[in-house]
């Protein structure tokens, strides 16, 4: 009987680890299914930014190239300034990935930690600015920049994106300290630690990761911005490479090739921001996921 229970014991255990390896390979051919169409926006970007115009005339966007003709990015790269644009966007979205974090944590520390009369009143005011659009706050803010003289410089684009983000990462951060555990604030308080020491020397270095996880998509949306540069930045020298790239399609420009440089020339800078700081969001998923 021994025998007959260890050998239905075995067959049972092989079952087992065949239905879950072929789950595994399931679960992985589904990655690699929105992998590729994750991917391929990119690879047809490239595609076609290596095509002549009539290459792309006559076979479509989907062919292969019959060609390697680097014109359209070189042209786009001499027409619109690229490095300029670059410079712009770089500097305004990191700005921005900075103003907003810091805004942000200070707000949900003092309502998540400091327990603020109507905290929660702000949080709910905080959501319905996230829900509201964007095109009924351009013209109230265009007037205002207006006055105070900060139109079609980047700083009023920095400021205002940052504020437009502090709201999400206000109501993100504050749902994290409402649970901090109050032992170690006590702790701290103890040992005669002023509130900013507090903030600083012990929420801040556990929070970090998620800090850096915040700044990555700061520094994202802020990069994929379109409306509000366009609206606030009007001279050449002060434009992000969005607005670059949105100027090319209208009346008198047309050219499929070029769109297709300009997309790939837009989207690399991101894919390598994300390949650097690929573990700073893992590792701050995870922590997040741990707490």
């Amino acid at each position: 009987m021994a025998t007959a229970s260890s050998i239905s014991t075995h067959t049972v255990s092989a079952e087992h680890r065949v239905r879950s390896g072929f789950g595994r390979w399931v679960v992985l051919g589904i990655l690699l299914v929105f992998l590729a169409g994750t991917l391929f926006p990119f690879f047809l970007a490239a595609v076609n930014a290596i095509k002549t115009p009539s290459d792309y005339a006559a076979n479509g966007p989907l062919a292969l190239p019959r060609s390697f003709d680097l014109t359209a990015l070189k042209n786009f790269w001499a027409t619109v300034d690229f490095p300029r644009k670059l410079f712009n966007s770089v500097l305004i979205s990191g700005c921005t990935a900075i103003l907003a974090v810091v805004l942000s944590l200070l707000n949900a520390y003092a309502i998540g930690i400091g327990r603020v009369r109507g905290g929660q009143g702000v949080l709910v005011l905080l959501l319905i600015s996230i829900m509201a659009p964007q095109e009924a706050l351009v013209y109230p803010l265009y007037y205002m920049s207006k006055q105070v003289g900060l139109f079609d410089s980047m700083l009023s684009v920095i400021l205002i994106i940052g504020v437009l983000h502090t709201a999400f990462g206000t109501y993100l951060l504050s749902s994290v300290l409402a649970t901090f555990p109050r032992e170690i604030i006590e702790a701290a308080q103890i040992d005669n630690a002023s509130r900013w020491q507090i903030l600083w020397m012990v929420i801040v270095p556990v929070l970090r990761p998620t800090l850096a996880v915040l700044a990555t998509f700061f520094f994202i949306w802020t990069w994929n911005e379109f409306l509000i540069p366009l609206v606030f930045l009007v001279s050449n020298n002060n434009q992000t490479i969005s607005v670059a790239m949105g100027v090319l399609t209208g009346a008198n420009t047309q050219d499929p090739t070029a769109i297709a440089a300009a997309s790939l020339l837009g989207i690399t800078p991101t894919i390598i921001f994300f390949l650097i700081f690929q573990r700073t969001l893992t590792r701050g998923v995870a922590v997040g996921a741990v707490k």
